[in-house]
């Protein structure tokens, strides 16, 4: 019997990949792909690195396995201490665990266990936001407020609440679900938090700025800070999402970096080991560690939580992070690859908005610029443009739905922080023809 996998894609004859380096795959016919993506926004020091995979084989060869009930590992113990100094919190905690939807999902019960500890057990409400993505389990797919994906599972999910996106470009437009005024964000998740009654809303949580699901949306000038005090008024965790945004994808080292912001608990993936290994983690601050080690402990776990291979891997991602200033290369590249974008772009008239922090960029594409009317879904424009994108051979990551929950495209791009300048002009050039073919072929 012929063995078969469930793929990601419909694509029924998907290349084979058999090499990467730097910011290029190539597949088993010897074909190029710039990795314009970083594969789902993950890699950040570059595919290939020697030193990765060696620290990887040297851990497992001494310890690849030893649960975290029984044992702690050293490279466990000097990641946390390494780590430390970038959170955004003081005195913080890590759990890790195998991935980002874990690791939201861990973070949603330690709200919950900081306010049992405290005696404030009447607080379980979770608000997160319309146009958000959290994970796929289904408590983070609940939590997120991403239409298309939470459509087949409906029946399962409504224990989560939600308030606006924080989404200027369409911020007031029907189905959008968005604002674009940081007081209208606040003042609105202010009335949600006090109307569902006091002493029962347990956390808010957020990524900084908006990945997949919004295309690299910035949220407006003050709206963090806004938020911030809203959820500190109302005894309320402020929980970061920074899944996708976190370990210099944007050009700092976490999102909230940009604002001065410093939650309660923050989560963190992709980048953290830039797609070496799975690994996630939660880390919390230390008012929120203490409060809940001080009272019931934290019950909770995964088989693969704590693991030695995933501490080790990275841990040498965060040192070629450090030593090789990747977190000021991601900014200083991200500005010059908005420069290109801007000046491939600009006027295109199917091009809505370009945006983004750092090395995560979103280019939204538009049916019409000026009424910013969204292409029909039927048309699927973006995954014409993936498609035309891999001929050209360049990677890009999709964004659909943003508009009214069905219709709206968009490109988003999260190359590795290594990828040339030559390569990010390569980039351009070839996004920019992709989305003249799909278009073409959208209108024939």
């Amino acid at each position: 019997m012929t063995g078969r996998v469930f793929r990601r894609s419909s694509d029924a004859a998907l290349p084979v990949a058999v090499r990467a380096e730097g910011a290029t795959i190539w597949d088993a016919t010897g074909k190029a792909y710039l990795d314009a993506a970083g594969g789902a926004v993950v890699v950040g020091i570059g595919h290939g690195r020697e030193s990765v995979a060696r620290v990887m084989a040297e851990q497992a060869l001494r310890v690849a396995y030893a649960h975290g009930t029984s044992f702690t590992t050293e490279p466990l113990e000097r990641y946390a201490a390494a780590l430390a100094p970038h959170l955004p919190m003081d005195d913080p905690a890590i759990y890790p665990v195998a991935g980002g939807s874990e690791a939201m999902e861990s973070a949603l019960k330690l709200a919950r266990t900081y306010h049992v500890a405290r005696g404030e057990t009447d607080r379980w409400i979770v608000f997160a936001r319309w146009g958000s993505y959290h994970g796929n389990t289904l408590g983070a797919l609940d939590l997120s407020g991403r239409k298309p994906l939470r459509r087949p599972y409906e029946a399962w999910l409504g224990r989560f609440r939600h308030v606006s996106a924080a989404y200027p470009y369409r911020a007031g437009e029907p189905g959008a679900n968005a604002l674009g005024d940081a007081d209208e964000l606040a003042a609105e998740l202010d009335q949600a938090i006090t109307a569902a009654g006091p002493g029962t809303v347990a956390a808010f949580v957020a990524e900084p700025i908006v990945g997949a699901t919004l295309a690299a949306a910035v949220p407006p000038d003050g709206y963090w800070a806004a938020i911030a005090e809203v959820c500190r008024r109302h005894g309320v965790l402020l929980i970061a999402d920074e899944v996708m945004t976190g370990f210099g994808r944007t050009g700092r080292w976490f999102g909230v970096d940009h604002w001065g912001i410093r939650p309660d608990i923050l989560v963190g993936a992709k980048g953290g080991a830039s797609g070496y290994t799975p690994f996630g983690l939660v880390a919390a601050s230390g008012g929120v560690f203490d409060a809940v080690m001080d009272g019931p402990g934290f019950v909770h776990g995964f088989t693969y939580s704590h693991h030695a291979v995933g501490a080790a891997v990275a841990g040498e991602v965060l040192r070629i992070l450090e030593t090789e200033r990747l977190v000021e290369a991601a900014d200083t590249k991200g500005e010059l690859l908005l420069a290109r974008l801007h000046d491939r772009l600009d006027g295109h008239p199917h091009v809505g908005e370009i945006r983004g922090r750092g090395l995560l960029l979103g280019v939204e594409l538009v049916a019409d610029r000026e009424s910013r009317a969204p292409f029909p879904r039927a048309d699927r424009i973006t995954e014409g443009v993936l498609r035309a994108g891999r001929a050209e051979g360049v990677l890009l990551y999709p964004s659909t739905g943003l508009a009214d929950g069905t219709n709206g495209d968009a490109i988003v791009l999260g190359p590795p922080f290594v990828t040339t300048d030559e390569e990010l002009t390569a980039i351009v050039d070839r996004l920019a023809t992709a989305i003249d073919v799909a278009l073409a072929a959208a209108v024939a």
